[in-house]
This record gives C-alpha cells, structure tokens and sequence, in this order.
C-alpha cells in the first residue's frame, strides 16, 4: 500500500517577538493607531492642563454657572416667551430655536430654487437656459455676505413705512387684504383657536396642546396614507391591477385634520394698522427675510449645478424609453428622471444643508438674533465666559451638523439602487 504524502500549507507557529509589532503585517497596523491614540491624548492632556494653568493665572474657573444668571439683553425675533428678567440659559435656547427655523426655511427655499434652476438649465429654450444660467453663474460668485446685506437693505430701505397703509389716498396697500410688507417686518396672519387646549409645561418650553394635536393627527394620517399605498402595491404585485386609492388618499389627508381644526375653532388674526404700526398677525422681521432670501436663494445656486449634474449623469436611453412609451417631458422629468438622479444629486445636497446650517451664523450683519449672537455674542461678552460659551457654540453646532447629515444618509439609503 503507498503511503499517502500531504502537505499543509498552514504557517508554523511562532513565538511572539517585540520586532513583530513593526515587521509583522498582522501587527503593525495596531501598532500605528494605538501610537497615533496616545500621541492624541498627550495633545489633548497638554491642551487640558495649559488651559487650566491659564485660567488660574488669570484668576478664573471653569464653570457653566452663568447659564442659571440673568442675561438683561431683549430678542426681536423669538418663538418661545423671553423677557430680560430671564436667564442666559434661555436666550441660548431662543437663538438655538432661531437658527434651526433659519436653516429648514432656507432650505426649503433652496431645494425648490436649485431644483428649478438645474432642470430649467438644461431646457431646450435657450433663453430659459441662459437665464438660468447667468443665475447661476452670478450668485455663485459673489460673497453671500454681500447678498444678505443687499436683502438686508432692500427690506429696510425699499420697501414703504407702515404709515403709508394709513388712510384714504395710501400709496401701500395689503395683499390680499392679510399682509402686509413694511420696512419694520412682514405682518402675515396668525393661527387662533376658540377652544384652546392650553399648554404641556415642559420646564424649558411650553408647548401649545392644540398644535400638538395637530401635529399628532398629521403625522398618524400620513402613516394611514402609507399604510394604503403598501396595501395597493402588494394587491398591484399579486394580481396585476392596482386599486383606486386617491379618494381614500384624499379623504385620509384632510378629513382628520379638517374636523381638529373645526374642533377647536381654527381661524386666522388678520394684522390691522394701529396708531403707527401693525397690531395683530404674525410679524416676520426684516432680518429673517433677509437672512432667508440671501441664504435660499445663493445656496439654490449651488443646488441647481447639483441637480443638474444628476441629470445629466442618467443615460440619454432613459428619456427615450419614456418618450417611446408616450410619456410627455414633464412626466418624463418627474417619474424616470429625478427619482434615478437622487442617488447622485443627494449626497452633495447634504453638504449645502451643512453650509446653509452653519451659515446661519452670518445674521449678525443684519441684526438678526440667532445662536450665534445670543450665546456666543452677547453672552460671552457680558459674563466673560469666552472658553465655556465657545465650547457650547462648538458642541451645539456639532450636533446639529450631525443630525442634518444622519437623517439624510438615511434617506440617501432609501433612494439608492438595490441590489439584489
């Protein structure tokens, strides 16, 4: 009988050596990151223990103390009650409110611009084309410092008084008789309740019952909406017919809500000219419509190269395919083109949100009051406070880039293509 000969192709064994931290592969990336760690933490300690040296010289603590301290300082804009009589604590958190009612108004506006702007770009009128184009070229290369301050100034300058809505011969006049455009604010109505549900105390914040109702039902007729477009795709899957479902959409939408609002007595306050200015209504300052235009409208810009360039990256096949299916180009546009440009035009729209975010921190040429000229303006000027007031500005900002670039990652993964 031959002897059956093998061979094994497993390495022999070795005693574990100090030169195999930097000869051996399998070692040598853990020796890297394990150096580069604790050349970090020594940075981070001396950093640490300079800043405290620093402080004791100059005869100063590290505390947050002065958040629970009076701030003294009043905030035009705010959507939560404030009075100077309250803490700085508070003002942080109505210059926090402000700037993220900021940022998601400026980027509605710019995602409806810049997707407006990149498919008109690319349309087949020249004129159109070119226009948008100039758009685009002109707002991307100009400051947008410079635009808010050009806002800034047509809102304070070209735009008439109060005093010229007074009267018989007024040379302004309200739109459609609800609001009002003046060089102190835009008065818009304002949503009033007969029966109002009164307020949950939070502590910090005290929130309307009757919108969050509101809020409630919105968000469960949306899941029930949800819910019956699933139902019609799996019966479309199973049986090649899709059920009728916009009257149940319709119905779902509108009529919850509907019946809340007549509930609770929903109607609007109109804003009336009293004495010298507006009373009543919502007032919308000049320095949010500024700091919104200048923001939505040269981050729109940007958006529109975006979208343009996702547009331009799905195959010409595409277009043709519909067209031959006798799809109109709108059609076409809306239900083949966009949804597979997303997967491209999505990850650069997250950084344009970032920067429309961290943008918000320009307000303070126009006077508009948000986290940046609350806590990190003049609260740090008046407590002192500069190391601590800085590190809160950092780590609120962090969290909020955070939080924008999660929830749209997470979106980005819902639009992509899957592969089975």
């Amino acid at each position: 009988m031959a002897n059956a000969i093998t061979f094994s192709t497993r390495e022999p064994h070795r005693a574990f050596r100090l030169s195999m931290l930097l000869n051996d592969s399998r070692y040598r990336s853990y020796t890297i990151q394990i150096f580069v760690l604790m050349c970090l933490m020594l940075g981070i300690a001396w950093l640490v223990d300079n800043t405290v040296r620093n402080l004791a010289l100059l005869g100063k603590d590290f505390s947050f103390s002065f958040l629970w301290s009076t701030a003294g300082y009043d905030i035009n804009q705010r959507l939560i009650n404030y009075d100077t009589q309250m803490t700085h604590g508070r003002a942080a958190l109505v210059g926090l409110l402000n700037t993220v009612v900021l940022a998601v108004l400026s980027c509605a506006l710019a995602t409806i611009i810049g997707v407006a702007a990149g498919v008109l770009r690319l349309s087949g009128n020249p004129i159109v084309a070119r226009l948008m184009t100039v758009y685009v070229e002109v707002f991307r290369n100009i400051p947008l410092l410079l635009w808010i301050l050009v806002f800034g100034a047509i809102m304070s300058e070209a735009v008439p008084a109060p005093n010229a809505f007074k009267g018989e011969n007024a040379t302004a006049s309200m739109i459609f008789g609800a609001v009002a455009i003046t060089n102190r604010g835009v008065f818009v109505p304002e949503p009033l309740f007969t029966r109002d549900l009164g307020t949950l105390n939070l502590g910090i914040i005290q929130p309307s019952l009757s919108v969050v109702a509101i809020v409630v039902v919105v968000i469960l007729c949306w899941l029930v909406q949800r819910a019956l477009v699933r139902h019609a795709e799996r019966v479309q899957s199973q049986t090649g017919v899709r059920p009728v479902t916009w009257w149940k959409t319709i119905t779902v939408l509108s009529g919850p809500p509907l019946l809340l609002l007549w509930a609770l007595g929903f109607h609007l306050g109109y804003p009336e000219l009293r004495g010298f200015n507006f009373q009543g209504g919502l007032q919308l300052r000049n320095a949010l419509i500024a700091m919104w235009l200048g923001l939505g409208i040269y981050t729109g810009a940007f958006i529109a190269e975006n979208v343009r360039a996702g547009i331009l990256a799905i195959s010409k096949g595409q277009s043709e395919a519909a067209h031959a299916l006798g799809l109109r180009p709108g059609k076409t546009m809306r239900l083949v083109i966009l949804p597979q440009a997303l997967r491209v035009i999505v990850p650069p729209l997250i950084s344009q949100y970032l920067n429309i975010t961290k943008n918000t921190s320009l307000g303070l040429a126009v006077g508009y009051m948000d986290l940046r000229s609350t806590l990190g303006g003049i609260t740090i000027n008046q407590t002192g406070r500069e190391l601590e007031g800085m590190l809160l500005l950092m780590l609120i900002y962090l969290s909020l880039s955070l939080t924008i670039s999660g929830s749209m990652n997470v979106y980005n993964a819902r639009v992509g293509l899957k592969e089975r």
